[in-house]
């Protein structure tokens, strides 16, 4: 009955690496790591572990020594139940086995247990916290430019809205002048003209009144048989039909015969129906 990765006790750790569940059956107490017979042997061959101390697999569990520190609890990203315990340099990645295999099978994998023993006390470390610290100056310093720039755009916005209404005053000040103009204008043309029809009418009011005289003298002066003033009256009446002042008249009421009508500047009117008539936003490089 076959065996399942389930039921070993310890799995050789190089295997892992490559993705291959195979039962330890021993291990290196110098490097901490348990080996299948496999790679026990290759251990015992190569120059740089041949002369590590080698327990079989009855022996493992006396010399294994479980540092909690070195042990890594980091999920890994990609694959959600694995463990990350592989660093490649090459590529500057973290991963966890199954990323070492798929994208990472022909690069020297660092084991992060074996390399992690006193990383407090090294020089990358140091200089990690150095950068850190010398990032988060960079970030306060933004920060506070941030803080500096906000009152600087508070004080352009407030700036650039007063020059908008100011020049908007100037804009009203100057047409409630020319309209002051134009409607003296009116009140000038109006007063003339009702003042030329005014005179009209007391002109005909009088010629009327006149006329009205001859004519009751006339026949006052017949009913009296005064022949000789009906005849002085007569001839006055006669001099007076051939007067032009009705005609005179009549021409200076025609004068007044007009429709006031207002025609808009063509230029304003034009210049406000473009798009940026009263101005527009203009951006310079910098506050």
């Amino acid at each position: 009955m076959a065996v399942s990765a389930e039921d070993f006790d310890h799995r050789c750790e190089p295997c892992l690496v490559i993705d291959q569940q195979i039962e330890a059956h021993g291990f290196c107490v110098d490097c901490q790591e348990y080996l299948c017979k496999n790679c026990f042997s290759y251990h015992q061959r190569i120059k740089a572990t041949k002369h590590h101390h080698l327990v079989n697999k009855d022996n493992m569990a006396k010399h294994a020594v479980i540092k909690e520190s070195d042990e890594c609890t980091e999920k890994c990203q990609v694959h959600k139940k694995e463990v990350i315990k592989f660093f490649c340099p090459k590529h500057e990645a973290l991963g966890c086995k199954d990323c070492i295999v798929l994208d990472h099978r022909a690069c020297d994998i660092d084991y992060i247990p074996d390399k992690c023993t006193g990383i407090g006390d090294s020089a990358e470390f140091r200089e990690v916290l150095r950068e850190l610290d010398q990032k988060v100056n960079e970030v306060e310093d933004i920060i506070k430019l941030a803080a500096c720039r906000e009152n600087e755009l508070d004080s352009c916005h407030d700036r650039l809205i007063k020059e908008i209404t100011m020049f908007r005053k100037e804009i009203n000040d100057r047409l409630d002048q020319l309209q002051k103009q134009i409607q003296t204008d009116v009140d000038r043309k109006k007063f003339t003209d009702k003042q030329a029809v005014k005179n009209v009418v007391e002109t005909c009011t009088n010629i009327s009144s006149d006329i009205k005289q001859r004519q009751s003298r006339l026949q006052d002066y017949k009913a009296s048989q005064q022949n000789g003033q009906l005849y002085i009256i007569l001839k006055q009446a006669k001099s007076k039909l051939k007067s032009e002042e009705i005609k005179e008249a009549d021409r200076s009421l025609e004068k007044t015969n007009m429709q006031y009508t207002f025609e808009q500047n063509q230029d304003l009117e034009d210049m406000l129906s473009r798009q940026n008539a009263f101005g527009k936003l203009a951006l310079s490089s910098s506050l």
